[in-house]
């Protein structure tokens, strides 16, 4: 039963930048709802105008600088092969003596042309190319070490980090054993230890279920994983739970297995349904996924009882934030058989009271001037706020969201003829902040770029 309520705040910002033409985003919704159980975000509306790079990289605020870190096509610290392409997730976790341990998902598909490169105790099929590497960094951004983190895994998208500071990579594909070479079934979700790789090696966590993976969150009270299927047909992903068998066991326990549910939200078969703002579904189900390792049939497809199932288009970034889990739909087009369109959706499920809600919405009746603008990767930022990595086309942004629901440019990527001289540049990735909330870790997916931002972060 719907428990509807109206919160119909509208903000719109345009945000320009030095150098470029502005861009305008129009989005309606209770900002505030993002940050719960998060320290305060101050209020303030952004760092500036951005300062054009004169290297032609990375346009940052006065103040705000960076270090490249890695990038596709360098060697390897560890001397086992070349930095692989197409970085996507990340996440940043603690280390001894004030160091980082950086990991890197390489979303690969079997064309790539940088693959993860293979080794012995790190390799689940070593057919596939993709994987994450890691990075370690000392307190200033040094880089000490990097390594293949794991390999043989394909189209390593994004993951989400554990209470005990492992990384979990996602493949968002459903790709069997003899499909594009591979030797094995890939669509899982792999553990890694970005200190200390062979410590988790690379094992398919198989009972968190075969699809096409985007990301996780784990609830830190009681150990449930939820995770978003960001499927690219009809019809298109679920969002799940997985209850382990061991909760919050650490490192190695999501092995030992667990059920798996898919979220059914009555009288909801499609959430871009749903386009106001404050809407609010007491009574969510779970339903018990028949078949989680899709020996037949892909999860989506298979049948969920008469009340079926509640599915969403591209389901992708996904946090844990106070007492609820957050996840995003990047959009949804009528066109593409959605019920709705919108430019991207946030949603807020409470696991308490099982009730989800509709916190923001993006468009499409805005003046956005990017085509194809939508959120993908979310992380909360150093000064409470949210940092945004934008999926579109033209030049890329990372947006910053404050507590008030200001929004402002917080990095430009470059933007140029796409020749082979001068690639285009793709979208960002994998924002993370260090432990101590004083770099913005940053990706560059195409081609493959890792940035360290540093500078008055409030």
């Amino acid at each position: 039963m719907s428990s509807a309520s109206r919160r119909p705040a509208t903000r719109r910002q345009v945000l320009a930048g030095s150098g470029a033409a502005a861009v305008s985003v129009a989005f309606t919704g209770a900002f505030s709802e993002l940050f719960a159980g998060t320290s305060a975000a101050v209020g303030h509306s952004g760092y500036g105008p951005l300062v054009p790079d004169p290297d032609g990289l990375l346009d940052l605020p006065k103040g705000f600088r960076y270090r490249v870190l890695s990038r596709q096509g360098d060697e390897l610290r560890s001397g086992e092969g070349l930095v692989p392409g197409n970085h996507d997730g990340m996440a940043a976790f603690r280390g001894h003596r004030g160091r980082v341990h950086l990991v890197r998902n390489h979303e690969n598909r079997a064309s790539a042309a940088l693959p993860v490169p293979t080794v012995d105790g790190l390799t689940y099929d070593p057919a596939a190319k993709g994987g994450c590497t890691a990075l370690e960094l000392d307190s200033r951004n040094t880089v000490l070490g990097e390594r293949v983190a794991i390999a043989g895994t394909a189209v390593n998208c994004a993951g989400g980090p554990t209470p005990w500071n492992t990384w979990l990579t996602c493949e968002e594909t459903e790709d069997k054993a003899g499909t594009n070479g591979y030797a094995k079934d890939h669509g899982f979700v792999f553990e890694v230890d970005g200190s200390d790789p062979r410590r988790t090696g690379a094992v398919p966590l198989t009972a968190m279920g075969r699809f096409q993976h985007e990301a996780v969150a784990i609830d830190p009270r009681c150990g449930i994983v939820y995770e978003t299927e960001d499927a690219f047909q009809r019809p298109f992903g679920l969002f799940y739970r997985f209850l382990p068998e061991k909760p919050l066991g650490g490192r190695g326990s999501l092995r030992a297995g667990g059920a798996l549910e898919a979220m059914r939200v009555p009288g909801v078969p499609d959430l871009s349904a749903v386009q106001e703002t404050g809407a609010s579904f007491s009574g969510v189900e779970w339903v018990p996924v028949p078949d989680p390792l899709a020996a037949e049939t892909p999860i989506r497809l298979q049948d969920f009882g008469p009340k079926g199932i509640t599915h969403a288009q591209k389901l992708e970034g996904c946090y844990w934030g106070g007492s609820s889990v957050y996840f995003v739909s990047s959009f949804a087009r009528r066109s593409e058989g959605s019920s709705g369109d919108h430019y991207g959706q946030v949603w807020r499920y409470e696991p308490q009271r099982r009730r989800l809600t509709l916190v923001v919405v993006f468009g499409p009746d805005t003046d956005i001037q990017l085509p194809g603008e939508s959120p993908d990767n979310i992380c909360l930022s150093a000064d409470g706020g949210l940092m945004v990595c934008e999926d579109g086309n033209g030049a890329q942004y990372v947006l910053g969201v404050t507590r008030q629901g200001e929004v402002y440019t917080m990095a430009r990527g470059r933007q140029n003829t796409g020749t082979p001289q001068e690639p285009e540049w793709g979208e960002f990735a994998g924002a993370t902040f260090s432990p101590d909330g004083l770099t913005m870790y940053l990706n560059c997916y195409t081609p493959g770029t890792t940035f360290a931002v540093t500078g008055p972060w409030r």
